[in-house]
């Protein structure tokens, strides 16, 4: 992960970093931005969430009439299906700003990667970001290892070694879920890992808490 450690995401996401100028107010995104700098934009956009003072940018009609030729988000997601994780809404972003696929335990499926390498190597992403979040339904579903209709058991393949690795803790297997997904995107996607490599994406994590709205980073 480029020019990021620990702590520097840590402060981050606190907002001790960002300062009260860029978690406050909505920051141009020039062209040039960094890795890094895309992803203080999006801890500050959450910090601002969580403290009740979004400012909800980008979520008017001159801005949907702006990006409807051409979108060029500066981060990519792979987030949980959940309804209670909106996630324009929890890092305070609006039209063309991320680029957003949703799965129910925000699992990397050949199909999700493939959405993802578009929107970094083609739309330009500069963060794919892998978000979990409390009381998910398809990890506590895979820990618990209870019969499930349908194919919604397809989704436990891919939970499995993140079970293994919590030994029955969700809250654990929620972080694990989150690195391991990490894992698989850097390494098993040749377009990725090539980004990653040329310093022109970073691949971050962290799981959104449901009761306070904020997102604490995951180390991969």
């Amino acid at each position: 992960m480029p020019d990021l450690t620990r702590r520097s995401l840590l402060a981050v996401a606190g907002g001790l970093v960002a300062g009260p100028a860029l978690v406050h107010a909505a920051p141009p995104r020039p062209a040039d931005l960094s890795p890094a700098e895309a992803l203080a934009l999006l801890f500050a956009g959450n910090a601002r969430f969580a403290a009740g003072t979004p400012t909800s940018p980008h979520r008017d009609l001159a801005r949907l009439k702006e990006v409807a030729p051409l979108q060029k988000p500066f981060a990519a997601f792979l987030g949980c299906a959940d309804s209670r994780v909106p996630v324009e809404i929890v890092f305070d972003q609006g039209f063309g700003d991320l680029f957003v696929t949703r799965i129910a335990g925000n699992v990397s499926t050949p199909e999700i990667t493939g959405s993802l390498e578009f929107g970094a190597e083609i739309l330009g992403a500069k963060v794919l970001f892998v978000l979990g979040h409390t009381n998910c339904g398809a990890v506590t579903a895979a820990v618990k290892g209870v019969e499930v209709p349908g194919q919604i058991s397809s989704l436990f393949y891919h939970i499995r070694p993140a079970v293994r690795v919590a030994k029955g803790d969700v809250p654990a297997a929620v972080r694990e879920n989150v690195r391991n997904q990490m894992d698989v995107l850097r390494e098993s996607s040749p377009v990725l890992a090539r980004l990653v490599r040329a310093g022109k994406l970073v691949v971050a994590g962290g799981v959104y808490d449901l009761a306070t709205g904020r997102v604490t980073p995951v180390e991969s």
